[in-house]
């Protein structure tokens, strides 16, 4: 104490007092391989841990944390990164870094794209798994044909087994309170620290889009330009964007996918989207039959946001349309390929030789002793603000299931938040005016993974302009879909032009078609005509991007 005494009264506080971050901001990086398996299309990646404290607010206290990071350096003049987030929460976004940079080469010709894997998320290849929450699975529903549509005291009681046993694994690890924006957030300020960049610049999809609105708000003089793609409400609840799911899955498979089904398939499911959503339904009791749990079978439809999902659900409704009533036919012509690349992928066998038996098989598969459950989903959804509890998502199911049947009634019974006890540890702000003149929102007119009305609520109350995709059904606009009028705005923007005013762009033609059908919905009319189908020799590599930010962002 003598000591202490002596050092303060003889030298300045300041240079006494060590910076708490000074050992992270000093470690060096040390950029090699990246343990994830490389694709054909994109650009070279390199890739580094980085240590990140525990607790951003009190950097020091706790053991540290590793995070893993990536790096597709800029082929060109160097202006900057742009850290990328596939969204989640809890997608790993090293991978997404190279993607992009081999999509978007101009832009990749002026930026580092920088991937990194959030906290909670462990690194993308390797052999950290992250946070994982082991639920026994005697704790979990033990019938096998559960429908959220049986309202039966017994149906809701198994129903809210799962969320109750999820939330409670969740939260018996020390690492929970640690796993969210706000600390997330901080991480990246360190990242940008160690890249020696003043600004971060930034692209994220749909909750990441929350994620880098907050980081904005957190550090608004070091935000850069930020592309915030298929958006949350950022200014609101981010708990309210998986509300919404019942909604917006219902109107794109009423108005979008049953009348693409009816012109694909009509033959097999019907000639108009009326007949077709008869024949789903046929379809879902068939499948109960079969030994498919209609809940299970719903999740086929629901955040239906990629190619791969839409035909994955054809596959399933053909094939059981052909078992159920004998309606056969030969896949349309323009999808044959896809179709037969989707049946390999999801059920191991080409669609030729996929039956009934092998979908009840896939869909159906038995459990392991434990399921294993990606913890950072929860942590920062139903930690980042205060949850409701599991009484209000009761209420929320029964006022959701006779408007939204394909997910209204499932989603209040099966939300982990109703039952996480622990209360958020900071408060995250809004967009301030001086971060939100450099940020731009995109959305698609029909996504059923962020829905329309949230982005819309979100730039109108930061006052930041959209350019809305009309028709879209897909989750992920920029770089994804193919669809130059975003591609051109958005790169515009990151390369020097001034930020696009309110913009609605064209949609592209679904699978398998030449042609836009326009439906009404909230966007409004395109500002030109309808482009073409996107043949820029890359259309493959973007759908399995759509297909991998579609699927991380699936899970509610």
């Amino acid at each position: 104490m003598a000591v202490s005494v002596l050092v303060v009264t003889t030298a300045p506080a300041a240079a006494t007092t060590p910076d708490p971050l000074a050992p992270y901001l000093t470690q060096q990086v040390s950029w090699g391989g990246c343990p994830f398996a490389k694709r054909i299309e994109a650009q070279p990646t390199q890739c580094a841990r980085i240590t990140v404290p525990r607790a951003g607010a009190a950097p020091g206290a706790g053991s540290d944390l590793q995070g893993a990071i990536s790096r597709a350096a800029a082929t060109g003049s160097r202006r900057g990164a742009i850290l990328v987030n596939p969204g989640g929460p809890g997608g790993q976004g090293t991978s997404l870094a190279g993607v992009l940079a081999g999509l978007e080469p101009s832009l990749n010709e002026h930026f580092d794209l920088v991937g990194m894997d959030p906290r909670g998320t462990g690194q993308e290849g390797g052999d950290d798994a992250g946070f994982v929450c082991r639920v026994p699975v005697g704790r979990l529903p033990q019938a096998d044909d559960l429908d959220a549509r049986d309202r039966s005291a017994g149906s809701i009681k198994q129903h809210q087994r799962a969320p109750r046993a999820v939330a409670e694994a969740c939260q018996s690890d020390a690492i929970a309170p640690y796993v969210t924006t706000w600390q997330t957030a901080h991480d990246m300020d360190l990242i940008r620290a160690l890249l020696k960049d003043e600004k971060l610049n930034y692209l994220g999809f749909s909750y990441g889009t929350w994620l880098g609105a907050k980081y904005a708000s957190l550090f608004p003089d070091h935000a850069g330009k930020f592309v915030l793609d298929s958006s949350v409400n950022f200014e609101g609840r981010l708990q309210a964007a998986f509300e919404a799911f019942p909604k917006i899955d219902q109107r794109q498979f009423e108005d979008v996918y049953a009348p693409w089904l009816a012109r694909r398939f009509p033959e097999q499911l019907g000639k108009t989207a009326g007949q077709v959503r008869a024949k789903w339904e046929r379809l879902r009791a068939f499948f109960k039959r079969e030994g498919v749990s209609p809940d299970i079978f719903d999740r086929v439809f629901v955040g239906n946001g990629s190619t791969r999902q839409w035909l994955t659900g054809a596959l399933i409704l053909t094939k059981g349309a052909a078992a159920l009533d004998g309606t056969a036919a030969p896949p349309p012509a323009a999808l044959r390929e896809d179709l037969d690349d989707v049946s390999r992928a999801v059920f191991g066998v080409p669609a030729a030789a996929l039956t009934t038996a092998g979908v009840v098989r896939t869909l159906a598969a038995p459990e392991a002793d434990y399921a294993d459950v990606p913890g950072t989903r929860l942590a920062v959804a139903c930690a980042d603000q205060p949850s409701r509890n599991s009484g209000w998502y009761k209420l929320l199911s029964d006022l959701q299931g006779p408007a939204y049947p394909l997910f209204g009634w499932a989603y209040g019974l099966s939300e982990a938040c109703g039952y996480w006890s622990e209360l958020p540890r900071h408060e995250l702000p809004k967009l301030p005016p001086d971060a939100a003149k450099n940020v731009l929102v995109v959305q698609g007119e029909f996504d059923p993974q962020t829905g329309y009305e949230q982005a819309e609520s979100a730039a109108r109350a930061a006052g930041v302009p959209m350019v809305s995709v009309a028709e879209s059904p897909f989750h992920g606009q920029y770089a994804v879909s193919g669809n130059s009028c975003v591609d051109d705005l958005v790169n515009g923007f990151y390369l020097g032009a001034a930020r696009p005013a309110a913009t609605i762009c064209p949609g592209v033609p679904l699978p398998g078609e030449k042609e836009v059908f326009p439906v009404a919905g909230p966007a409004g009319e395109p500002e030109a005509a309808p482009a073409t189908a996107p043949r820029d020799g890359l259309s493959t590599a973007r759908q399995r991007l759509q297909d991998t930010i579609s699927a991380v962002n699936r899970e509610r």
